[in-house]
């Protein structure tokens, strides 16, 4: 898969940003530029594969500060933090927030290519999970709030009578109730639909 995912550069060091892009043109790596972090927010597909390369010290908004923002969004794409002026602590707390490596400028050719070429691969991955997630997320918006209360417990592998006890009504209505869930999910199965749900460890 690698080749699939393209490359997003945050730096604003012109001259690095465009020399690191060319490098991974130069391997048919798909790479493309900004200048700081609110250009890159502005203009990037959240749905495209992506391994994202950003300078942690930046004018504005800091390296540290897209990841941040990229995290709150849910945006699952691999964070690969740089820096002219790194060290150990600040590698540390790069990587304790989730970058997935630290590279330091000026960049060793070879090794960028590995980090990035592995990332690709990793990104793919993330994306189409993160796809995954969003479409049950998706069926299970369908439901209502009382459907979900029985979809919970379904999961929880609670039976009908028990889910009646627990919520005051009848077998026979939580037996409709799982009915309409099937339906309005497109589920095979409720046992199809809760493995979907556990897999993607999708809140109910």
């Amino acid at each position: 898969m690698t080749g699939e995912a393209v490359v997003h550069i945050v730096d604003d060091d012109e001259g690095l940003r465009q020399s690191l892009a060319f490098l991974l043109e130069s391997v048919g790596i798909q790479a493309l530029t900004y200048p700081d972090a609110p250009a890159f927010l502005a203009e990037f597909d959240p749905d495209e594969p992506a391994v994202v390369i950003v300078d942690v010290r930046m004018p504005g908004m800091s390296g540290f500060q897209l990841q941040e923002e990229l995290t709150a969004r849910g945006y699952p794409a691999p964070v690969v933090f740089c820096s002219a002026h790194g060290d150990i602590p600040m590698s540390v707390r790069a990587l304790t927030r989730g970058a997935v490596d630290f590279l330091e400028k000026p960049y060793e050719p070879q090794r960028i290519l590995e980090v990035v070429q592995r990332q690709q691969q990793d990104a793919c991955r993330r994306f189409a999970r993160d796809a995954a997630r969003r479409a049950v997320q998706q069926r299970l918006s369908q439901l209502t709030q009382r459907e979900r209360e029985v979809l919970r417990l379904v999961v929880e592998g609670v039976s009908s009578q028990m889910a009646a006890n627990r919520l005051g009504t009848s077998v026979k209505t939580i037996d409709v109730h799982r009915a309409r869930i099937k339906a309005k999910t497109g589920a095979d199965s409720l046992g199809a639909l809760v493995h979907d749900i556990l897999t993607h460890r999708v809140t109910v």
